[in-house]
């Protein structure tokens, strides 16, 4: 078993992606706090969290088996992204932007072993349909707060909260995993829990400080989410 199908495995237990993982130093951290994932973002127009490439390729070679590691990619074509995989190869894409479907045809065939994990960013009148649309043809869906609309594209890390009653609408319409990020802290990542009843969950800055990963804060985000029941 893949650690992308492991992550997806539907045993019933929330997962925990934490995201702009910068360093092997706080992948490490990560793990220490229970992550089940790490989200390692590439080049984005806007938002935190960017690190080169080559620098996503060493921290997911560190992780190895102990967790799934996603790559965060702005790019829209099958070749671009096949192309930024030759090297980084984590188990887990996630399209932070709006991939064609016939693109994702093509990484269907040419990345079979690689989970795909579109990004639906809660604006307009349109999600829970942009989500069914997604359901077919994804393994998980990650809900955010980004807007590509904006001038200078907004693709995630915006601190922002969305409407998690319209997040539980996404959750119950789908059949594939639903990850909520946007804006989670650990004063509220319980309240998104039992509002959305997620498959997992997503956080970047509410769990820094100064830009830096804070393990107290990590470690009572961690707690507050899987204290749900």
């Amino acid at each position: 078993m893949t650690h992308s199908s492991r992550l997806l495995e539907r045993d019933g237990a929330l997962r925990i992606k934490v995201c702009c993982i910068g360093s092997v130093e706080e992948a490490a951290t990560a793990l220490d706090a229970g992550a089940d994932a790490l989200g390692l973002v590439s080049a984005m127009p806007s938002g935190p969290g960017v690190i080169a490439d080559e620098v996503i390729a060493s921290i997911i070679a560190w992780v190895g088996q102990r967790a799934a590691t996603v790559l965060l990619t702005s790019r829209v074509d099958a070749d671009g992204i096949v192309e930024q995989l030759r090297d980084v190869k984590p188990t887990v894409i996630q399209l932070v932007d709006a991939v064609p479907e016939s693109e994702v045809s093509v990484l269907r065939e040419r990345l079979p072993d690689i989970a795909l994990m579109p990004v639906v960013h809660m604006r307009g009148k349109r999600p829970v349909a942009d989500a069914a649309q997604l359901d077919a043809r994804a393994d998980a869906i990650l809900l955010d707060s980004g807007n590509p609309g904006a001038a200078v594209k907004e693709l995630g890390g915006t601190g922002r909260v969305h409407d998690w009653t319209v997040s539980r609408a996404i959750r119950d319409a789908v059949h594939v995993p639903v990850f909520l990020a946007g804006g989670l802290r650990p004063d509220n990542v319980a309240r998104a829990v039992r509002t959305v009843r997620p498959f997992g969950v997503d956080v970047c800055s509410g769990v820094r400080r100064d830009g830096r990963l804070d393990c107290g804060l990590l470690s009572a985000f961690v707690a507050a989410a899987r204290a749900v029941t």
